[in-house]
């Protein structure tokens, strides 16, 4: 069993940034050089502790985010390693937000990348101060000062470098701490190893440069500082230390780091960082959240003495514990067997043994403080984003807003035997992957399976197969097409049956006409002088609502219309509920076809972000997509486009986009309206659901 760390003596940190920055191979350093592991591992040949999921070592990247933690200079930081391509990239947010600060890693040879970006603005979201990381710096075509310029222009002169790197490419062989101002030079054999010498001479002048933009960034946050500065062109050591973490927290200064964490070198840097530079728990302001029972707002302090509060930002199934829940203590302490209450769905809970996870491996501790990052396997119903408290101090806080599907699929089982583990083997996924959507389509019957892009559908199928045994098809989905009507109709709708004996009679005239788009249907009845009987009148408009579930023109339902029963006639023995219901429903089949059907599609809002340089080409697409552009803004690189496009025209959007801006752009999109199917492309339509709808009626 480990000991449990109090609050001042934790930091919680993240490491975020774009896809192949080398982000799991620096947690795998710090483990390896704070003697956590006994070897170093490698995202090549599957060994990290970071990367334990089966898809993740086939595939030599980070799905999931994951925690580990090391101890060093008597503290415990919690280290969580996240995602960084797009299709996961929400696995980056969560954990920003049980996190206190966040380092970006920057690839040496690519500068800042669409994805460093992205989690750019969720660290602006979250508040949380930053220091970057250029890694990769033995890499061919790795440029220090590229990287930096990079950074600069996206993100402002507040990026400062506090390390320099000696030698580039594969000399890359040591780094030089503006801070302290000393060298380090690095064995090469991946052992972290190095020997503090004097800074080289070649370097000795633009390092005393560096080091004074530095101090006069840090004397410019702090009148008190300034006027120091000013008498002496520099600040004592401890000054200087105490404004920088101050500048850092106050985000007036994202400092820069370097490293090679394929060569293991700059490791103890970065862990020195944390230890001087990352907050405490004990020094964030208090966390707002409401009460439910009260709807008022109220706040926990970072302290064991306030009331139990924490976040859930991660759930995963495991095959030996179960469901893991990992949560971060806001406020509070907590001890095994505790009764708790999440807030988010109204539901007692119970801890169970309390676990520090590295990786995949747990460690019982005796008792959690405010500020850890723990985790447990008895909570049965809490599921990511939650919130849980005291049972006598509730309280609720905001759960992290996730990006919305974009890319979808019906889905179905290969076996017949599969169709009923398939819902529930979604749904266990569903719980772990909030990204994750499905549904039944109610017009199309078909179930829906919604990702982030095709790469994430592509591991929740593989997930399917080898953990719960389901083998699916996938295709793309049914597009729910709906039709109206753009004029007006009179008709008769009667039906007449005799047989011998007691026959059936119904007859009713029904006015249809059109109505605004989204009306759905209306139906009036204008009966006068008991033409009809008024207890067959709801079987008129039932026999309507039933019909329009199949329109005329390809069997799409039929909306946006109005009926109005105005004439009639009935017979005393022969008319039934039966008989009228037939009648309407063969008056709306004669009357829709007089009163000019059209066919409608659904359309989309969509907002894509692409790069300034390849607009022109996202436009055209657009174009022959037929989109509707409604406006476009620019910011630090990046193009944002408002359309409205129609869905049938966004199923392969993804993979498009994706070749259009190399890798760079990404869009969100939500149901806008439903709008007329221009004549060309509906006569095709039309075409092959009547021919769909022939070949399902043989088979019948």
């Amino acid at each position: 069993m480990m000991k449990a760390y109090t609050a001042d003596s934790i930091r919680n940190i993240a490491l975020i940034g774009h896809g192949g920055s080398g982000k799991t191979t620096i947690a795998s350093c710090l483990l390896f050089d704070t003697n956590m592991v006994n070897r170093l591992g490698s995202v090549d040949s599957g060994t990290t502790i970071t990367d334990f999921n089966e898809d993740e070592i086939e595939r030599k990247i980070s799905i999931n985010a994951a925690t580990c933690y090391v101890e060093y200079k008597k503290l415990k930081i919690n280290i969580l390693d996240t995602p960084g391509y797009g299709n996961f990239i929400s696995e980056a947010k969560l954990a920003l937000a049980a996190v206190d600060m966040a380092y970006i890693i920057i690839n040496a040879a690519a500068g800042v990348e669409v994805q460093t970006d992205k989690v750019w603005k969720f660290c602006q979201e979250f508040q949380l101060p930053r220091i970057f990381i250029i890694n990769k710096m033995d890499r061919d075509n790795a440029d220090f000062d590229k990287s930096l310029q990079s950074l600069q222009k996206s993100y402002g002169r507040s990026v400062v470098p506090i390390h320099l790197p000696i030698g580039k490419e594969t000399d890359f062989k040591g780094i030089i701490d503006t801070i302290n101002m000393k060298a380090y030079l690095y064995k090469d054999d991946q052992s972290g190893n190095f020997s503090t010498v004097d800074i080289p001479a070649e370097l000795k002048e633009h390092t005393i440069k560096m080091r004074k933009s530095l101090i006069e960034a840090v004397a410019e946050m702090d009148e008190e500082l300034m006027e120091a500065y000013l008498e002496t062109e520099d600040l004592p050591q401890d000054k200087f230390l105490q404004g920088l973490k101050k500048a850092i927290h106050s985000l007036n200064i994202y400092p820069v780091l370097v490293s090679s964490a394929l060569k293991n070198m700059g490791m103890q840097l970065i862990l020195d960082s944390i230890a001087q530079f990352a907050p405490s728990p004990t020094e964030l302001k208090p966390k707002k959240g409401i009460n439910p029972d009260t709807n008022k707002e109220e706040e926990r302090q970072p302290l064991d003495s306030d009331p139990f509060s924490a976040f859930v930002f991660k759930t995963i199934s495991d095959p030996y514990m179960g469901k893991i829940t990992f949560f971060r203590i806001y406020s509070g302490s907590l001890s095994p067997d505790k009764q708790i209450f999440n807030a988010t769905r109204n539901t007692p809970e119970k801890i169970g043994a309390i676990y520090v996870m590295q990786g995949k491996n747990s460690t019982t501790i005796p008792e959690a403080h405010s500020g850890d990052i723990v985790a447990d396997v008895k909570l049965k119903d809490t599921r990511t984003n939650d919130t849980l408290c005291a049972t006598d101090a509730k309280i609720l806080y905001p759960q992290v807003q996730l990006q919305k599907p974009i890319v979808s699929f019906a889905i179905e089982p290969k076996s017949r035997a599969d169709e009923e583990k398939i819902t529930t083997a979604l749904q266990k996924i569903s719980e772990e992957d909030p990204v994750l959507h499905f549904e039944r389509d109610p017009q199309t019957k078909e179930l829906l399976i919604s990702g982030a892009g095709q790469l994430h559908i592509e591991v929740v199928i593989g997930r399917l197969k080898n953990r719960f045994g389901v083998d699916v098809i996938l295709h793309p989905p049914k597009i729910p097409y709906k039709e109206t009507i753009k004029g007006t109709s009179e008709v008769q709708g009667k039906y007449k049956k005799q047989s011998g004996g007691r026959g059936q009679y119904g007859d009713c005239w029904i006015k249809f006409e059109p109505l605004p788009r989204g009306s759905d249907f209306q139906f009036e009845d204008k009966i006068f002088g008991g033409a009809i009987p008024k207890n067959y009148i709801p079987s008129v408009e039932k026999g309507i609502q039933e019909a329009r579930q199949k329109g005329v023109l390809a069997g799409y339902p039929t909306v946006d219309f109005k009926a109005t029963l105005f004439d009639g006639s009935y017979h005393t023995v022969d008319s039934s509920d039966l008989a009228f219901k037939i009648a309407a429903s063969m008056a709306f089949k004669k009357g829709i076809q007089q009163a000019k059907p059209i066919l409608l599609e659904p359309i989309m809002n969509v907002e894509i972000y692409a790069p300034d340089e390849c607009t022109g080409d996202v436009l055209g697409d657009l174009n022959s997509r037929r989109g509707r552009v409604l406006g476009m803004n620019s910011s630090a690189g990046t193009t944002i486009i408002n359309a409205q496009v129609p869905l049938a025209e966004l199923i392969n959007y993804a993979p498009a986009l994706t070749s259009i801006t190399g890798g760079r752009g990404y869009y969100e999109m939500a149901f806008s309206h439903y709008d007329e199917v221009p004549t060309h492309i509906s006569q095709k339509i039309i075409q092959e659901a009547q021919a769909r709808l022939k070949e399902e009626e043989e088979q019948e």
